[in-house]
């Protein structure tokens, strides 16, 4: 049976399939493959288990697990990288480019140097491509990359105080609206909702499954319903609590009452009270 194995090239980066090539290779063990870019060292992120039947990809080989003398060169592109940086910001700044540099990486066997960077715009870097190529005797690829794969890369705090998502654990970036926000009755405020990268924050998506179902079982407030003490129209809710306050018919003058979301049943439907009315939503540039 054909075999595969699951390589990382980025911490809490994607993982990509491989043919361990008839080699054993534990997880955790670092390996030498060919990618898109040429030769690449990665790390074995899932050991050899069985290729799935419906797995139709091509796939690359793993030439070697890597030795010490490839991990070697691994720590000297490292170093070489942070040099490159320091240079390369130097040409920016003699080019007068507005653009901002993010990373650089050598690819393994240093064929290849790739430069990312974000800007507002379409950059023209053609001029500081060929500088750079003057100087490290090699093929320049310069990437522009989005605010949060900035964020990936850099790493940092979010306003929770744990370190962001993306650069901890997330491999993909999945779509995140405001419409997230309002189902969880979040402040509509983009401060309070938005990441340091400037985008709403990716948490707002991880429990939206469970807000969207107790938001569509939980009556909405000025719904009328049908309550152990007589109708109804609710005033306030707490979905996550499964409370809700209803204003009795018969007794309207009275502090609403409170009743578990169990022992309401929701009636003929009634026009929403001003505070449940829907807002427009706010441009969102995600």
């Amino acid at each position: 049976m054909s075999e595969i194995i699951g390589v990382q090239f980025k911490d809490k980066g994607k993982s990509y399939y491989f043919d361990p090539n008839g080699l054993q290779v534990q997880k955790g063990q670092t390996v030498i493959v060919e990618n898109a870019q040429g030769i690449d060292c990665g790390k074995c992120v899932q050991g050899n288990h069985p290729l799935p039947e419906d797995f139709d990809r091509p796939l690359k080989k793993v030439i070697r697990v890597a030795t010490e003398a490839d991990l070697k060169r691994v720590a000297e592109n490292e170093q070489k990288e942070q040099q490159a940086f320091g240079i390369c910001l130097e040409k920016i700044a003699n080019h007068q480019l507005d653009m901002k540099l993010v990373s650089v990486e050598y690819t393994f066997d240093g064929s290849k140097i790739l430069f990312y960077f974000t800007a507002d715009g379409r950059v023209d870097f053609r001029e500081l491509v060929k500088d750079l190529a003057s100087v490290f005797k090699t093929r320049i690829e310069l990437r522009q990359v989005g605010v949060r794969d900035e964020a990936k890369m850099l790493g940092g705090l979010g306003i929770c105080g744990r370190e962001f998502c993306c650069s901890r654990f997330l491999s993909d970036f999945q779509p995140v609206t405001i419409k997230m926000a309002k189902e969880q009755n979040l402040s509509l405020n983009p401060v309070k909702i938005s990441g340091t990268c400037g985008r709403l924050m990716c948490c707002l998506g991880y429990e939206e499954e469970a807000y969207e179902y107790l938001n569509r079982i939980t009556p909405r407030v000025g719904a009328a319903v049908k309550t152990p003490h007589g109708k109804g129209t609710v005033q306030e809710r707490n979905i996550l609590a499964g409370k809700l306050k209803v204003r009795l018919d018969n007794a309207p003058d009275a502090m609403p009452e409170t009743f578990l979301r169990d022992e309401v049943k929701p009636l003929e439907k009634r026009s929403p009270l001003p505070a449940e009315a829907e807002e427009q939503e706010p441009n969102q540039n995600e």
